[in-house]
């Protein structure tokens, strides 16, 4: 992509803004433990979702990490005779909003500086809306943002581009002119796709060798934005 000023950045939220494992690896154990029969329900479900039970801890091809809640409900219902799947991925939707946030750096004054800079800011996430709404919250940060989008929010979820060329428009940006950050290969694909930067940090499950491929330049988290939208910015080229 040749240089374009930077406009706006539009973040994916579990492994980017928040350590991933930190999230969902507690969410997972606890919600094994809620519907589990017996230990070897339980160990059946954890398979469902590639998940280690034991050390909290998600196979890097999980499909979780890159899916949605009602994804996750989707695989775990073969397990849940009678159970209904709405009201599971309800459930599930619940429990995931009140879960720890672990950041790889301090967020506020992170994304105070980028508004400072003159930067629009977003969250374009594969879990709920409403959970993303109430973790930005928890981390003191709902008001940096300027649009929340969710894999419920209308427009699909990542890897297709939909939801971050909806951000674009809502804003009246140029795909061209936002960075999407993220760590996982849907994140990358899905910025790829629409025509936008495509950054990739390695705070979530994923490593330098399999974002690389796919990525405009790989940080080892958001705390390595800055310098690099300066290179961008001022007409350099970084991969």
């Amino acid at each position: 992509m040749d240089p374009q000023k930077v406009r706006a950045i539009l973040f994916d939220k579990d492994g980017t803004l928040f350590d991933f494992d930190a999230t969902w690896g507690v969410w997972a154990r606890a919600q094994l433990s809620d519907l589990a029969r017996d230990a070897a329900h339980l160990s059946a479900m954890a398979d469902a979702i590639s998940f280690d039970y034991e050390q909290g801890r998600f196979d890097p091809a999980s499909p979780i990490i890159a899916g949605t809640v009602a994804q996750a409900a989707d695989l775990l219902l073969p397990h849940l005779p009678g159970r209904e799947r709405t009201e599971l991925i309800a459930a599930l939707d619940e429990a995931a909003q009140n879960v720890p946030l672990v950041a790889p750096v301090p967020l506020a004054p992170f994304l105070s500086d980028l508004r400072a800079r003159g930067l629009r800011l977003g969250i374009c996430t594969n879990d709920a809306e409403s959970t993303a709404r109430a973790h930005a919250s928890m981390a003191g940060v709902l008001e940096l943002f300027d649009a929340i989008i969710g894999y419920d929010s209308g427009h699909g979820a990542k890897p297709t581009p939909s939801p971050l060329l909806a951000f674009a428009d809502r804003l009246g940006l140029d795909p061209v002119t936002v960075v999407m950050v993220g760590d996982s290969l849907h994140d990358l694909r899905a910025a790829r796709a629409a025509g936008m930067y495509a950054v990739a940090v390695l705070t979530g499950p994923a490593e330098r060798a399999e974002l690389a491929p796919e990525a405009d330049v790989v940080l080892a988290n958001i705390g390595e934005l800055p310098g690099w939208l300066a290179r961008i910015n001022s007409g350099g080229c970084d991969a």
